[in-house]
């Protein structure tokens, strides 16, 4: 019976094809993270602008590309700690569906795409994406395993998607956005680094080394530190940040995605995917569909 139960978990998907093994290894689901892209088009209030539009979709395009690039990087240079890790053992040059070789020429191929299209959006455009390719490749082959670090070098990411976005649309990059976006994107950091302490088997610890380092009584505690810190900076940023404080109205919807994110953290149902949370879980839904709705409607009323 223990035998059985052992070969179910270790059973793995069937193989698939080249083409789709590698649109898998671009793990589109992870583009989620490059909506914040579209922040400074919203909180510049220039919705109807569709001049603007069109950069803004560009510039999403060169990051969706950008960030595949870097995650193919990240899997050739990962390939044998993955095959010891319960989820990550599933990705195509883990599993030998997608060689080294392919892998590092797909990714040149959209690097050279995102800095071709970034470049096409102005100097500025050009010099962030330069940087988050760069930092992305620190982070891949040192970065990631230096504890504290790594958590805040990929908050530092985000702050450069939501930099590159306004950059791109021509508006002021507002300091209240980059500050609440390094908050939300390190609480995420540190609930993930949670979830995989909390799932973490011996085979996870040689493939996370850094995983290692990480007290869990310590992480708890960052995470309501910096959970406690974005409701601060964001109820801080509606009053004193915007023209009118009608958009005041978000607090809750903020508060409850926040809350609601931490029980999942805790029941250890939102796992190592925060992607996945924000495409299942039906109250994160409605908390996310609520905020944007409110950030497109309330500067309409006001």
């Amino acid at each position: 019976m223990a035998l059985r139960e052992h070969e179910a978990v270790a059973e793995l998907p069937r193989r698939r094809r080249p083409l789709a093994a590698a649109v898998a290894a671009l793990r589109p689901r992870q583009w989620l993270k490059n909506l914040l892209l579209f922040a400074g088009i919203v909180f510049g209030e220039q919705l109807d602008d569709p001049a603007r539009w069109a950069k803004a979709l560009t510039v999403f395009a060169a990051y969706c590309a950008a960030s595949s690039a870097s995650y193919l990087f990240n899997d050739v240079r990962d390939a044998e700690h993955d095959r010891h890790h319960p989820i990550k053992r599933k990705r195509p040059v883990a599993r030998g569906e997608m060689s080294p070789g392919s892998a590092i020429a797909l990714a040149t191929t959209l690097a050279t795409v995102a800095v071709a299209l970034a470049a096409g959006l102005g100097l500025g455009s050009l010099a962030l994406m330069l940087v988050f390719l760069l930092l992305q490749a620190a982070y891949t082959l040192r970065l990631k395993q230096l504890v504290l670090v790594d958590v805040i070098v990929i908050a530092l990411l985000f702050v450069i998607r939501a930099a590159a976005g306004a950059e791109a649309v021509d508006v002021p990059i507002s300091p209240w956005l980059l500050v609440c976006t390094f908050l939300l994107a390190l609480f995420l950091a540190l609930a993930k680094r949670r979830a995989e302490l909390a799932s973490a088997g011996a085979s996870t610890l040689r493939g996370r080394p850094v995983l290692e380092r990480y007290p869990l009584a310590l992480v708890d505690q960052l995470i309501a530190v910096v959970a406690a810190a974005t409701v601060v900076t964001y109820a801080l940023y509606t009053v004193l940040g915007r023209d009118s404080r009608a958009f005041m109205v978000t607090i809750p919807i903020v508060i409850f995605g926040l809350f609601r994110y931490l029980l999942l953290v805790q029941r250890q149902e939102a796992g190592e995917e925060p992607e996945k949370v924000l495409l299942t879980d039906p109250p994160i839904i409605v908390a996310v569909v609520s905020w944007m709705l409110a950030a497109m409607v309330v500067p309409l009323v006001t």
